[in-house]
């Protein structure tokens, strides 16, 4: 049972690397849309490497044929779409507030995740309130960590903080300056 566990929690560290290395190629490229080129590269690259070698590892054969092929390119076309509109959450002015817009990706995908199940089985199975309080809970999680989350401040120009500048003028790339949103 360890090993499920293991890998969802590498995942998480995963995905909750996405935003500030997404951030990070944005910055470096000058360009919303370049980054997300390169994580198409990267899904392509990695996405078919590790399937070879998973089915392999396991002795699959090497044909594709059915419904299963068809859900997943589905499951493949909805992350791509995913990876799309974050981009344009961020460059339609999400890039100024990162500490809202990954929030509600995650905390909504939970949701979303869990009420997908709850929506194809047309009211067959019985759905504890506890997921409800659950859902509800993210919704307070997303604006908690939303509000409370430290960020370093953007700065239009790469310069040394002067001694009269407030912290959020100071250089972001320095990376010594960090405030809250409830702070600035």
């Amino acid at each position: 049972m360890k090993y499920p566990i293991l890998f969802a929690i590498a995942t998480a560290l995963f995905w909750g690397l996405y935003g500030p290395a997404l951030g990070q190629a944005r910055a470096g490229l000058g360009s919303p849309f370049k980054p997300y080129v390169a994580i198409g590269v990267a899904y392509l690259i990695w996405g078919i490497a590790g399937g070879v070698v998973g089915m392999w590892y396991k002795g699959d054969s090497f044909v594709f044929s059915g419904a299963g092929s068809v859900w997943g390119f589905a499951a493949g076309s909805l992350g791509a779409w995913g990876a799309l509109t974050l981009t344009l959450a961020m460059f339609s002015g999400g890039a100024a507030m990162p500490q809202i817009v990954m929030p509600i990706v995650f905390g909504g995908a939970v949701t979303v995740s869990a009420l997908v199940p709850v929506l194809m089985t047309k009211g067959q199975l019985e759905v504890s309130p506890w997921l409800w309080i659950g859902i509800a809970s993210i919704a307070v999680g997303i604006v908690l960590v939303a509000y409370n989350t430290p960020h370093v401040s953007a700065s239009p120009a790469v310069s040394a903080p002067s001694s009269t500048s407030a912290p959020e003028e100071s250089d972001a790339m320095a990376g010594d300056q960090t405030q809250t949103r409830h702070d600035a």
